[in-house]
């Protein structure tokens, strides 16, 4: 429905559709700063009023897209086919992508899952102060996305990539070695540079694999973010057996795996180039 109200803009509007979902996530600390830590657990019934509200805007967007959507269903045959290049070249690139977001999915599990114990058994903050920070870091994934998504419609989704991942790198590799003030300004960096890969790599995925909308909204909400939340316990058995110190040192070497675009092809005019 997102590329469908999109027109030809597909990368902002991908980036559009996520900026919901990740200033949700990015606001659920700050409400548990504020609501939950003084009120208790009993203070999220009053969130599910939100839940109540996005069924009634959801409902009205699925009678939008039933007038928009065909009355009968294409015939297999009238599916678009993949890019100009053989079977095996898009299945090396969709395997590719597919790596490359579980590298940004787990450094982010990483950072959303154990920034809080980070920075309270490193900088000895307060629950709320360390909430607060999280916030932070978690607002600046719908900025970037949004960023990422115009600049990939302008500029190709490969060069995207490129910076999205692998430009997070020198910011990551020095994050567990730095201050408190330093620690909230290069998350927010991280956050920011990463968070705009999405958008560029399911709209670069969509033009690998045209006509499949669904099997790659499967294979990149799915199971990456499936993978996100494996690796996050992961993480967590590591922290434990270590340290969330530990952890955030190993886990810097993440975005290195975004070496791996150079062997994506540029898609021009629905070619491999």
């Amino acid at each position: 429905m997102a590329r469908l109200a999109s027109g030809r803009q597909h990368g902002l509007g991908q980036s559009v559709f996520q900026v919901g979902g990740q200033t949700g996530s990015a606001i659920g600390p700050l409400l548990a700063a504020f609501f939950v830590v003084p009120y208790g657990q009993a203070s999220l019934a009053w969130f599910s009023l939100v839940c109540l509200v996005a069924l009634a805007i959801l409902f009205g967007i699925g009678n939008w897209y039933k007038r928009q959507s065909p009355t009968t269903a294409k015939p297999r045959r009238a599916i678009a086919e993949p890019v100009a290049a053989s079977r095996q070249g898009v299945g090396l690139a969709v395997s590719i992508l597919i790596l490359l977001m579980f590298s940004k999915s787990a450094y982010s599990a990483s950072l959303s899952s154990y920034y809080t114990f980070y920075l309270l058994g490193r900088f000895h903050i307060s629950v709320q102060a360390s909430q607060i920070m999280l916030f932070l870091y978690l607002l600046a994934s719908p900025a970037g996305a949004l960023i990422g998504g115009y600049l990939g419609d302008r500029i190709g989704r490969r060069k995207i990539i490129w910076f999205s991942i692998l430009g997070a790198l020198p910011f990551t590799l020095i994050l567990p070695y730095v201050d408190l003030l330093w620690t909230a300004v290069l998350s927010i960096i991280i956050g920011m540079i990463m968070s705009s890969a999405f958008p560029a790599i399911l709209v670069y995925a969509i033009d690998l694999l045209p006509g499949r909308l669904g099997m790659v909204a499967g294979l990149f909400y799915g199971l990456i973010f499936g993978l996100g939340a494996l690796s996050a316990a992961l993480l967590g058995l590591l922290a434990d057996a270590t340290s969330v110190n530990i952890v955030y040192q190993l886990c810097a070497f993440l975005p290195m795996i975004g070496l791996l675009t150079w062997f994506l092809p540029e898609i021009k005019h629905g070619k491999f180039e």
